[in-house]
């Protein structure tokens, strides 16, 4: 019988974090400060404790993760690869496809990988309190959990539409003693200007930032710092523990390495941390593709402008380089609300302008599609943002079968719709449409970005 589990002991977890930055052949331009100038690290000390920000500049390859994290993480690492027998089996292909179940952990997603390193640091630096940002609230319910297990207070700003389509994300946030506010809200002067000039808005990621961006610095205590859940250098490189994980597996799967590796996409996180180890092994010398997937509501990487921009609308952040819809870019209510972000990561964003990885974008009643052919197969209910990746999986194992070709295609699971049950109700029930963002609704919400340095393409050709 074909293994369908392929399993590391808690020994197996891996002892360090790998930094992209390192290795990528054609460098990153630097973020700025707001008005464009050079941007002084300890600009975002109010913002961010030390020990983070030495992560986020660091170009040092390997990162040792602390015992004490370590131990956390052991809740539910190593986390299960599996093989993808019976949808390979639907789909009559010679492919053999595998994927990194992410959704093992206490929250159900791979957010926890990073919110148990952000509080560990914060606690290590003496922070009593922090606060941040999540769109379907897969990464607030990851911050309230690590919060609640290392000792500190949370605040959550969630996507308005989110927090009225996945109430009970709330429920988990406040289960674990964190507060959980719909955004845009009054409690924060960004927050009040947005819904003076749109009292109707969905709300973005964007707009949540800067809310919780502002609480943070509005601490007079000084005792409060913001979190992030993706697009930052420091939160891909805790991720990466995810593709460092599923290269021991392949070995026990007696894989030499994958042919394709594929990863939803919104600010970046969880395709970086599946991705990233492989696409060193790319800049080495493998032949990998490495896909990163968007929604056509949201296609940053497909459609957008390499430029710099701010992460948040209120422009509270730095100018970073960045794949960008625009700040002010508010996406259309889409299901899968962790990719309804408008920029891209700034790492993920210089391996696509060097060629190293290939996006594509799906509409979400094809990725619905898809995650009902893989809850029929494989048994399992994917949140919408993973069905992106599963969408692209199966395109690439019907091209394996085209081609008779005998492909590896590895994908990260990078959560469970188990909250996100309302949006399979309208697929099911025909409510939902294939939206595609429409070019003038881009160009539109980019004119802000004329006023910002020119972000310059670097690269080196070989890709």
């Amino acid at each position: 019988m074909p293994k369908h589990k392929f399993l590391l002991e808690e020994k197996d977890i891996p002892r360090k974090w790998y930094n992209l930055a390192a290795d990528l052949p054609s460098p990153m331009q630097p973020p700025l400060a707001p008005d464009g100038s050079p941007l002084n690290p300890a600009m975002l000390e109010r913002i961010f404790p030390g020990n983070i920000i030495e992560q986020e500049i660091s170009t040092q390859r390997w990162i040792d993760i602390p015992e004490e994290i370590l131990e956390i993480l052991t809740l539910w690492r190593p986390a299960p690869l599996r093989r993808a027998l019976a949808l390979e089996k639907y789909l009559k292909t010679p492919a053999r496809i595998y994927y990194k179940d992410e959704s093992t952990s206490p929250a159900g997603s791979h957010k926890p990988n990073t919110a148990v390193a952000q509080a560990w640091y914060n606690k290590k630096f003496g922070i009593k309190r922090l606060t941040t940002e999540t769109g379907a609230g897969q990464w607030g319910s990851a911050l309230a959990f690590a919060c609640n297990l290392i000792g500190l207070q949370c605040r959550v700003y969630m996507v308005r539409i989110s927090f009225d389509q996945k109430p009970m994300r709330k429920t988990m946030m406040q289960t674990w003693g964190a507060e959980c506010i719909a955004s845009p809200s009054t409690h924060t002067h960004a927050g009040r200007e947005v819904l003076k000039a749109m009292p109707h808005t969905p709300g973005s990621l964007g707009i949540a930032i800067s809310e919780a961006v502002e609480d943070a610095l509005s601490d007079k205590s000084n005792k409060s710092r913001y979190s992030l859940g993706s697009v930052l250098n420091h939160v891909l490189l805790h991720q990466t523990i995810i593709g460092l994980e599923a290269k021991k597996q392949l070995k026990l799967a007696k894989e030499k390495k994958p042919d394709v590796v594929i990863g939803c996409v919104g600010g970046g996180s969880n395709f970086a941390g599946v991705a990233f180890p492989f696409v060193c092994d790319k800049i080495h010398g493998e032949k990998i593709q490495i896909i990163p997937v968007e929604p056509t509501a949201c296609p940053t990487l497909t459609k957008g402008p390499f430029a710099y921009d701010f992460g948040d609308i209120a422009g509270l952040t730095p100018l970073l380089p960045m794949y960008t819809l625009g700040h002010k870019f508010v996406p259309e209510p889409i299901h899968a609300g962790g990719l309804r972000y408008h920029g891209m990561a700034p790492l993920v964003s210089q391996a696509a302008v060097e060629g190293l990885i290939s996006p594509r974008a799906y509409d979400q009643v094809k990725c619905y599609e898809s995650a009902v052919i893989w809850a029929k197969t494989e048994g399992t209910i994917p949140a919408p943002e993973t069905s992106h990746a599963i969408a692209c999986a199966i395109d690439e194992a019907k091209k394996a079968k085209a081609e008779g070709k005998q492909k590896v295609i590895l994908f990260c699971y990078s959560g469970h719709g188990l909250m996100d049950l309302a949006g399979y109700d309208k697929f099911l029930t025909g409510k939902l449409s294939a939206y595609h963002l429409p070019g003038h609704k881009i160009q539109d919400s980019l004119c802000a970005l004329k006023k910002f340095p020119a972000a310059k393409k670097i690269k080196t050709g070989r890709w």
